[in-house]
Order: C-alpha cells, then structure tokens, then sequence
C-alpha cells in the first residue's frame, strides 16, 4: 500500500524548496497550509514540528522536518526519481548538502542580519567568513554543470534553491557562475510547476 504523504508549508517560506523536490520525484501529495501565527504554534502543529515552523513531511507515519533532511529523505524514499547517487558514490552528495545546510546558510543569514564574525574569532565560526563561503560554492559549481558533478541530484533542489533566493532577495551577490547555475536549475519543469502551484497560494495584494 503507497503510504499517504502530506506536505505542510506556506508559500511564503523555505516550503518552496521542499516543493519543488516534491515536484521533481512525481510523488502524489497532499498540500496543508499553516498560517503564520497561532496556526503555526497551535498544539496540533506543533505535534508535527516541535519548531513551529513550515515545512515538514508526514509520510506514513513518519515525520521528516528541516529542508536539506526533508530532500534527502524523498530521494531515497522515491528512488524511482534518480535525485541521489548511489550509496558508494554520494561523497559530494553529503558534502555539498551538509555544506549548504550548515556553514552556507548560515554565513547568508548572519551577514543579512548585519553581523559578520570578527577576523581573530572566525575560528569559532563554522564558516569562517561570508566571502570564503561565496567563494566556495562558487568554485564548486563552476566546473561542472550540477553541485556533484554531470547529473542533476536532490542536494541541487537544495543549493539551487538558496541561490535563487539568494541572488532574488540579494543576500547573496551576483556572480556570473552563480547566475548560470541559478538558470540551470530553475530551468528545470518541476521547478516551473513547483512555482507556479506556490505562487497560486500566495495572498492576494
């Protein structure tokens, strides 16, 4: 029996990541949106993410929270998909997701809140500095068309997803290996549906 898969989001959220990597597996789901506010914090979401925040997965009776958990998790609950490498070739794979996932997003957040690690603490900081962590994931998407290499993978749902909105809401600058991995991914038809079944969610103006 297919286990039933509910995808909990507001459009105005990270929930566009998870989205489109619903999208790109093809899996059929249901879509419940939570309302920022006491919707978001009452007791019955809060049994689904403690956090209080969008998105998250139920499939089955398994609950997957944070967006690069959440992507990796439908690659290899839908292998049909082809999003993640096999088991003794995913070394970039987990790179690049973890990568992205920690030290990346948060160098783009620290820097957009206004604060940049000192230069005798970057040691204690995880990314060091917001230029070597730009500088990084511009190196590893500049020789090859996707994050691991010739074929498109989950962990690019994820990364693609930061730079888009990165270079979107400019807490990331432009580069022009940025913009043409950007074009690259968002060219893709899952990501196409995924945007437009989420900008038909959005409130009206």
């Amino acid at each position: 029996m297919t286990k039933a898969l509910t995808f909990y989001t507001n459009p105005q959220s990270r929930g566009r990541i998870i989205r489109w990597m619903l999208e790109e597996v093809g899996a059929q789901y249901e879509t419940k949106v939570v309302n920022y506010g006491p919707e978001m914090k009452s007791a019955d979401y809060l049994a689904i993410n403690p956090m209080g925040k969008v998105p998250a997965i139920q499939h089955g009776d398994t609950v997957v929270t944070e967006c690069a958990a959440i992507c990796a998790y439908l690659a290899d609950a839908f292998p049909e998909a082809s999003l993640a490498p096999a088991m003794d070739d995913r070394a970039a794979y987990y790179r690049w997701f973890f990568f992205a996932a920690g030290p990346l997003e948060s160098a783009v957040t620290n820097r957009s809140l206004g604060f940049e690690p000192p230069e005798d603490k970057q040691m204690m900081a995880g990314y060091g500095n917001f230029d070597l962590a730009r500088d990084t994931l511009i190196k590893a998407i500049s020789n090859t068309p996707y994050i691991t290499g010739e074929t498109f993978t989950a962990a690019d749902v994820y990364v693609g997803s930061l730079v888009n909105f990165g270079l979107q809401f400019e807490s990331i600058p432009a580069s022009p290996e940025l913009e043409a991995y950007r074009d690259r991914v968002c060219a893709r038809k899952a990501f196409q549906r995924a945007n437009e079944l989420d900008n038909a969610l959005m409130p009206a103006t």
